[in-house]
């Protein structure tokens, strides 16, 4: 308790106060022990070495569908191209046709693609041959490591 003088009519009088008790606004100025700062990055660091790794292999698997569909949506180009001019583009000729005529063909109705031919997801172009191996024509991606076959997200991407 704190002693509080008071002069009352001439006469000093002492009136005790009793202590101020800690506010909320005191306990939380005081701030994080180091401890508690330490336990809350351990638990972030478990947290970030469990999310981390499905996290990054949905990456992969969607660059694999990402590239399907880009396969797909050629082909689809590449089908209405044979629609108007009659046939299928050389390998040579490539899939640049789609986007700008070929020298001496009337027939060409393009541009068949909105914008330029995408490369794939791992930033190469796709690969086109006509005819096909496997079908009337072949487009395909080597996949991650960019080289022929390969397993999981290392595989070709093929339109067969």
């Amino acid at each position: 308790m704190t002693p509080v003088h008071s002069l009352h009519g001439g006469i000093m009088s002492i009136i005790t106060c009793p202590q101020p008790r800690p506010t909320l606004r005191s306990a939380v100025a005081r701030g994080f022990t180091l401890l508690e700062l330490l336990v809350v990055m351990v638990i972030i660091g478990l947290l970030a070495g469990y999310v981390a790794p499905k996290y990054f292999s949905q990456i992969g698997k969607s660059e694999i569908k990402v590239a399907r569909a880009q396969i797909d949506a050629l082909e689809k180009a590449l089908d209405q191209y044979r629609l108007d001019v009659g046939r299928y583009p050389s390998s040579e000729q490539g899939l640049a046709v789609l986007v700008t005529p070929p020298a001496n063909e009337p027939k060409w109705q393009g541009p068949y693609l909105k914008k330029a031919v995408p490369p794939d997801p791992w930033g190469r172009a796709y690969i086109y041959r006509f005819p096909g191996e496997h079908g009337d024509l072949d487009l395909y991606s080597y996949g991650r490591d960019g080289q022929a076959g390969g397993k999981g997200e290392d595989a070709d991407i093929t339109n067969w």
